[in-house]
């Protein structure tokens, strides 16, 4: 398989995973509900936790377990079985029982399979020669596709029954499980046996780009739970046309990854990420701040085309500093530091908006990323990823 079809397949992997995941997101209310909730708000965020909790404490085991067998297919294909498992037992156990209590560990375990999947399928991109903008772009496209399909195919299905989603997320996948092994994996033999805390040692200026996916998965927690009800509640919108509207950012977040990320092996890494952050924070406090529902439509248009700037170069630079036999636990100490900010924006973002209203809770977070712009600027420029060196 050359490497180009290999992109292709590894980000349709990538896809399918994030699909599965964003078709609960624009009805996640009316689906606590039915599975034995009493509260929207509360109830959303602790089911949206449940999965990020299991994401951050199994990452680890799945990238540390890749890195030592050298090998990421057979993971990749057990992560998505389980996970389509998880789904099936979540869609019918709860219902049964009427416990959403269980509904919450059962989630634990769709969320620690589903970490497997989706972490290895990036780290295989990873793994691919060539250039590190491009390879990320192509898992950017891929994030950003599965999302912007995810969440109006998802409100299309919540209007037939608030289980729907979760049974189509298992079938997706299911197929995924028992079409990846025709992959071809190309990970490194003789991993080295490392945690992401050891990596951090030996190469410190990863905690950029981790500080980076913080915030930003910050942003998309907060957008799954505080932006999905803002638009529920403010402007009265049903689940589909909720989907519809959370599309307007993933749309363009997902279509332009790839040429920024042709950008950033060209230009460096400061620029998309420093400048990208800064603006992108700015466009977020811009959607909570507006009155009319067109404006903050075109304020996630903005939100959208920002984030496609940033995510590539971000991803790429935990490429451009991880040694090749480190990339699975360097990938996964990426997507828990991500995991830790969705939990962050679904949590604190759930607490300032229930205390303080939406709107400050927009300014909260947007200024979080203004900050860290700010504050890591002087970073980048010493480490001298600005001008278009590293990753090339």
């Amino acid at each position: 398989m050359s490497r180009t079809r290999s992109r292709v397949a590894l980000a349709a992997v990538v896809y399918a995973v994030l699909l599965a995941q964003v078709l609960l997101y624009p009805g996640v209310d009316t689906l606590v509900s039915a599975l034995g909730a009493s509260t929207a708000l509360d109830a959303s965020m602790w089911f949206l936790t449940a999965e990020f909790g299991a994401f951050v404490v199994f990452a680890v085991p799945w990238g540390l377990a890749s890195d030592a067998a050298g090998r990421r297919v057979p993971f990749v294909a057990a992560g998505a079985l389980l996970g389509a498992v998880g789904y099936a037992l979540l869609a019918v156990v709860p219902t049964a029982t009427g416990s959403f209590e269980l509904a919450l560990v059962l989630r634990v375990f769709q969320g620690a399979a589903t970490v497997g999947a989706f972490s290895l399928a990036m780290t295989m991109l990873m793994d691919l020669d060539g250039s590190h903008g491009r390879n990320m772009g192509a898992t950017g496209i891929a994030i950003g596709l599965g999302t912007a399909t995810g969440a109006p195919l998802g409100g299309l299905l919540y209007e037939v029954g608030p289980l729907v989603p979760v049974y189509a997320a298992s079938a997706v996948l299911f197929g995924l499980a028992v079409t990846v092994p025709f992959v071809v994996d190309r990970a490194p033999a003789g991993g080295a046996r490392a945690s992401p805390i050891d990596g951090l040692r030996r190469t410190p200026t990863l905690a950029l780009p981790y500080a980076f996916g913080f915030v930003d998965r910050l942003t998309a927690g907060f957008f799954s739970l505080v932006g999905t009800l803002y638009f529920r509640t403010v402007f009265d919108l049903s689940p589909g046309a909720t989907g519809l509207t959370l599309a307007l950012f993933f749309a363009p977040f997902a279509l332009l990854q790839y040429p920024f990320g042709v950008v950033s092996d060209r230009i460096g890494r400061t620029i998309p990420i420093v400048a990208g952050s800064a603006c992108y924070g700015a466009a977020v406090i811009l959607v909570g701040a507006v009155a009319s529902l067109r404006a903050a439509q075109a304020g996630m248009v903005l939100v959208g085309v920002l984030g496609a700037l940033m995510a590539p170069a971000t991803l790429a630079l935990v490429t451009d500093l991880a040694a090749p036999t480190e990339r699975g636990v360097a990938m996964a100490g990426f997507n828990i530091a991500g995991s830790l900010g969705f939990l962050a924006g679904i949590l604190v973002g759930g607490i300032a908006a229930d205390a303080y209203g939406y709107g400050t809770a927009f300014l909260l977070v947007g200024g979080l990323e203004l900050v860290l712009a700010a504050v890591t600027l002087p970073a980048f420029l010493r480490m001298g990823v600005g001008s278009g060196r590293v990753g090339r």
